[in-house]
């Protein structure tokens, strides 16, 4: 091999590394958000079918707004699986700062699971601890999946229903 070429085939390994390299600076530079769970209204109540507006916090800790496309979610209620799902949507988190996004959720408690019917019947004359889990999609170029996770304690809102 010339040395032409040697140089060119270094310069183009040093480009590649340069970008693998760029590809995660991203993520290191982003500090986690945190996602929490702030309500769980009953919004509509019905014997084949009951509606929820799941409510939550996203907090950045980043001294620059987080502009999020997509969200997947996960949420248990005292060990139970309650709802999943992705949603999609731009929502602008400012630095240093908190937004809300909310979720209506539709289930059929009945034929689903008899202990989750107990446990939201039982939520809104006590807290009911709760876990969610998931990831924020990100729209800043390279930038991959945010995962969070959080656990904490809930009472379900009826609504007046």
């Amino acid at each position: 091999m010339n040395c032409g070429r040697r140089w060119r085939m270094l310069a183009i390994l040093a480009a590649l590394a340069g970008l693998g390299a760029c590809q995660t600076m991203p993520e290191n530079l982003i500090e986690k958000p945190e996602v929490a769970l702030r309500g769980v209204d009953v919004v509509g109540l019905g014997f084949n079918a009951q509606t929820f507006l799941l409510t939550f916090d996203i907090s950045n800790p980043n001294a620059f707004a987080l502009p999020v496309n997509h969200i997947t979610y996960s949420v248990k209620l005292d060990g139970q699986r309650f709802a999943a799902g992705q949603t999609s949507g731009e929502i602008h988190v400012p630095a240093a700062g908190t937004s809300q996004f909310a979720i209506s959720v539709e289930l059929d408690l009945l034929n689903t699971a008899p202990t989750l019917l107990s446990i939201v019947r039982e939520g809104v004359r006590r807290d009911v601890p709760y876990e969610l889990k998931g990831e924020l999609g990100i729209d800043i170029p390279f930038t991959p999946p945010v995962t969070y996770r959080s656990e904490g304690a809930i009472r379900l809102n009826s609504g007046g229903l």
